[in-house]
């Protein structure tokens, strides 16, 4: 039997991309998409930039692979140096990964080598929110809250803890282990780590701003400082979860940055190379990296492909693009514009819960009920219907399921390129208005 590719969805056919430009996608049958989802809130500046491929090409010619054990390169050392002061942390040190699952396993196992270099090896504790997403390895799944995702391996799951999701819009809902105010989830963080003991939760993890597991919900104002303000006051550190929030995403440089959040250690990937190359870091805070690095110290890690030079030097040409051409502003203006858009079209829609986010991630949360704010059954499958609908006319879209209760509830993300137009801003209002209405007649008619 010849070889084949193990797909990522059941879709038996699904159709070749042959170019990208911009914002658009090309089949090999010549039809256009729309990318208003940044493939996964990936791309920020754009398909098809010369300058990347030609960065891509030009370090890849010179060194394309030399073990990170044993050298170093000029693209990382450039990258990491340029990088620093836009990070919202103390004097800071990256670790080049492949990605946000990489990243993860990497700033949990550096969070105990901290400890450990402490001399405070009882620090074994870790918490997590319910509704969060951390990445696919076990260790990063364990650490996620996403509940549909967890379900089959549960069997392999259970070292880390959660709290409830700071998602104001379905507080007190049964099963959405989820509460609204500021004082409420900080209550319940101060609380978890008294009864966990002294001196034994080594880390809190979470997302500045939750993306698909809870369509980019933010949380209340006041939550950000008064969780940094009580992991200081314990010694926890604080792990900031910047996949899909980092690089302009919610119209600041990274999610933090809307409330002056310094965290001890930051995860990116996703933007970091707008998808050009498969790359994450960690960023430590100076306090860690000199602590895990001080004589007698150590930090046992390490991957085959970190610290890798053609992955700086895509990374690098995509931080010079942000900063050269306003993107990280832009996202804000344009997220704006496309926030306004949608209300025009689906404020008052009588399925549309609530539309929230930041700058270009902004998530519309769909229900059966507007008033009690029940989901539609998952049987429904009103998601599938609504980016199947929408990829029929040319526009993709990115989505979430199981938000309401862990089963049930429907979502769409949107996260276009930064350069996306105005005209295309008014497309993806327009195109997901009509998506919504076609699925949601269709779910219906088929009771």
């Amino acid at each position: 039997m010849a070889g084949r590719v193990f797909r990522r969805s059941i879709d038996p056919d699904p159709p070749v991309a042959v170019r990208a430009e911009g914002s658009t996608i090309w089949d090999d049958r010549g039809r256009s998409y729309l990318d208003a989802a940044g493939g996964a809130i990936v791309v920020n500046v754009g398909h098809g930039r010369r300058s990347v491929a030609d960065a891509m090409a030009e370090q890849a010619g010179r060194v394309a692979y030399a073990h990170g054990s044993a050298f170093t390169n000029d693209a990382l050392e450039a990258y990491a140096a340029e990088l620093g002061p836009r990070l919202p942390l103390d004097d800071p040190a990256i670790y080049p990964v492949s990605g946000g699952s990489e990243a993860i396993e990497t700033a949990l196992k550096l969070a105990r080598a901290y400890h450990l270099a402490r001399g405070e090896a009882d620090r074994l504790v870790v918490f997590s929110r319910w509704g969060s997403y951390h990445g696919n390895t076990i260790g990063a799944l364990d650490l996620s809250g996403r509940r549909s995702l967890r379900r089959p391996y549960e069997g392999w799951l259970g070292r880390f803890r959660h709290l409830s999701a700071a998602y104001p819009y379905r507080a007190g809902d049964p099963g959405a282990n989820a509460l609204a105010t500021a004082e409420e989830l900080s209550a319940e963080l101060e609380r978890a780590i008294e009864s966990a003991g002294p001196g034994t939760v080594a880390a809190f993890v979470a997302e500045p701003i939750v993306g698909a597991t809870l369509a980019a919900a933010v949380p209340p104002d006041g939550y950000w400082p008064a969780v940094a303000e009580i992991c200081r006051r314990h010694g926890v550190l604080l792990i900031v979860d910047e996949v899909m929030t980092g690089f302009g995403r919610t119209g600041r440089w990274f999610g933090s940055d809307h409330w002056g959040v310094r965290p001890d250690i930051l995860v990116a990937a996703k933007g970091a190379t707008s998808g050009y190359w498969p790359f994450g870091f960690v960023a430590a805070s100076a306090a860690v990296h000199a602590a895990v690095t001080a004589p007698g110290a150590g930090f046992v890690h390490g991957f085959t492909y970190s610290h890798h030079a053609v992955g700086a030097a895509v990374a690098r040409e995509v931080l010079g693009i942000l900063e050269t051409e306003g993107l990280v502003d832009a996202s804000a203006t344009k997220g704006e514009r496309l926030r306004e858009l949608l209300a025009e079209r689906l404020a008052e829609h009588p399925n549309v819960g609530e539309i929230r986010g930041r700058g270009l991630m902004l998530g519309i949360e769909l229900v059966e009920d507007r008033e009690s704010r029940a989901p539609f059954p998952r049987a429904a499958r009103l998601t599938e219907n609504v980016l199947r609908t929408a990829r029929a006319d040319g526009l993709l879209l990115y989505s979430g399921t199981g938000l309401a209760n862990g089963v049930d509830g429907d979502s769409i993300l949107l996260g276009p390129p930064f350069i996306v137009s105005d005209e295309e801003l008014v497309r993806i209002a327009s195109g997901l208005t009509a998506a919504l209405d076609t699925a949601i007649a269709q779910v219906r008619s088929a009771r």
